[in-house]
């Protein structure tokens, strides 16, 4: 950060503390407004937040002097695991489940694919010797989970096409670091296969500790009442970090033990999920707009003049060669039509992780590692500039629409220990069947029943013939044995309405 120039530095004071707490506010309330304004604009919320970050730097109003790439990698490290783990809650077994073999092959024959085309261009398009050549391959060929989570989930396309990118997005994300990794540590490896067996073995250790994490701490927030309710989405967090940590000291993959601890938890009925999911999406946001910030203050503007003509030569290599050839070679063979292939093609977001692997190099000391990091950011910004909004676009012209589906309902469950029970908040939204059925018509399992409605302020104990709305929230109880099973009925009446049971809609996520 900028210093005092001449004499001794100033003690940190309360005075001082006041001040930095004011611009952190100030500056996420800027970066929330701005939230807004990408939405509005169709422009993906990190290029507004880098934005801030170069305004504060060196080259803008700010003049902040930052240059700390250990830091940055250090931080960028810890954002990108609170993203992941906010992925992997948001991310639906019944629509990966299909995908996982495409997205497998794309997270590792995909990369190898990039990594390899975007090097050679590199090495003979802009004269970058080999090691280099690269690192800059491996660096840009990770597609971004933040970008992927954030823009995806506003469009409606196919489960498979939606589950394919989230997931490899969330896989991606390990062999691509330790490429990075050996690469900038040391050079190119002779033995390319010791390299396959030691990213296999990373990838292995850390997916055994991110199930069995998952699985654990599903188990225990499912069966041990917490004394607040609120202790619930740090409680969530805490154990997707912890996966992190035990993957990372295993020497395996910490970010994907990480991704599928978390989308474990995702997939498990936790008690109180709807304020996990909404903690959760809070703290990824303040992730991003933190690590782009962050991102930007490193940048220095005035030096990328020189490496926009590289960057663009690299980023056109990599959207209309590396990418595509990576995505026909690894889904032909599971029959993926040609339309969803050329979405999944254009689809490739590139965000703040490839920026983020590029502080690698530098804290490593590869020589010409600042020209690296300038390219890639330059390449970043253009390419997402063009990339996110245009998706819809394709979309649209490719004839990929999502199929219209009933909002699904809010439920927050509540164990009731001593009782032996769950106290289920059913909230009713606006497009879901459940309106106009009867409570009667629920036909909900013995041991479960409708104890409260609460319509418009005011909570009456309902009838069998009370007619539910939609606006209404229903308090439910159940005990432990049929807990799952009124879910499911709760969802299916959502899903179908009153005949649910007769036309084949089911609350389950594979089957009734």
């Amino acid at each position: 950060m900028q210093r005092v120039s001449q004499g001794r530095e100033r003690p940190l004071t309360v005075h001082h503390l006041n001040q930095l707490l004011l611009v952190c506010s100030l500056v996420l309330l800027v970066a929330v407004a701005a939230v807004r304004i990408s939405s509005r604009s169709g422009l993906p919320s990190l290029l507004v937040y880098l934005g801030i970050g170069i305004a504060m730097g060196q080259d803008g109003i700010g003049d902040i002097h930052f240059d700390n790439a250990e830091l940055t990698q250090v931080i960028g490290y810890a954002a990108l695991v609170v993203i992941l783990a906010e992925g992997g809650l948001g991310t639906k077994w019944k629509e990966i489940k299909p995908a996982l073999p495409a997205a497998s092959a794309l997270a590792l024959v995909g990369v190898a694919v990039s990594v390899g085309v975007t090097a050679t261009a590199a090495h003979y398009l802009i004269n970058l010797e080999w090691r280099q050549a690269l690192i800059i391959g491996a660096v840009v060929s990770s597609t971004d989970a933040a970008a992927v989570f954030s823009v995806l989930r506003k469009i409606p396309l196919p489960a498979r096409v939606t589950g394919t990118l989230e997931a490899e997005s969330g896989f991606n994300d390990a062999p691509v670091v330790i490429l990075v990794v050996s690469f900038s540590t040391a050079g190119p490896v002779e033995h390319w296969y010791a390299l396959i067996g030691e990213i296999a073995l990373e990838l292995a250790i850390g997916a055994a500790i991110g199930i069995a994490v998952g699985w654990l701490g599903s188990w225990g927030l499912r069966h041990v009442a917490l004394p607040a309710s609120g202790l619930y989405p740090i409680a969530v967090m805490a154990i997707a970090v912890t996966a992190y940590a035990a993957g990372a000291l295993a020497h395996g993959s910490g970010f994907l033990a990480v991704y599928l601890a978390a989308m474990a938890m995702g997939n498990a009925k936790l008690p109180h999920w709807p304020a996990t999911r909404g903690f959760a999406d809070g703290l990824g946001w303040l992730a991003q707009i933190g690590m782009f910030v962050l991102l930007g203050l490193l940048v220095t503007p005035h030096e990328l003049g020189d490496d926009i003509l590289p960057a663009l030569l690299i980023g056109l290599v990599l959207t209309m060669v590396a990418r595509p050839l990576s995505v026909v070679l690894c889904l032909t063979p599971f029959r993926v039509p040609w339309q969803e292939q050329t979405l999944m093609s254009w689809a490739g977001l590139r965000g703040a992780v490839p920026i983020i692997l590029a502080t690698i190099p530098m804290v490593e000391g590869v020589e010409a590692s600042r020209r690296i990091f300038n390219i890639v950011f330059v390449l970043v910004v253009v390419y997402t500039l063009v990339q996110g909004p245009t998706l819809p676009w394709l979309a649209r012209k490719l004839r990929l629409g999502g199929d219209a589906e009933a909002a699904d309902l809010g439920i927050e469950s509540a164990p009731l220990e001593r009782l032996r029970g769950h106290l289920l908040s059913v909230a009713i939204p606006d497009g879901s069947r459940m309106h106009g059925v009867e409570v009667g018509e629920l036909r909900l399992p013995a041991g479960a029943g409708v104890t409260l409605v609460v319509r418009e302020g005011k909570s009456f104990v309902p009838l069998p013939t009370t007619v539910l709305r939609r606006g209404d929230e229903l308090l439910v109880v159940a005990t432990d044995p049929v807990r799952d099973a009124a879910e499911r009925r709760l969802r299916a009446v959502g899903r179908g309405g009153k005949l649910a049971g007769w036309l084949g809609t089911n609350g389950a996520d594979t089957g009734h």
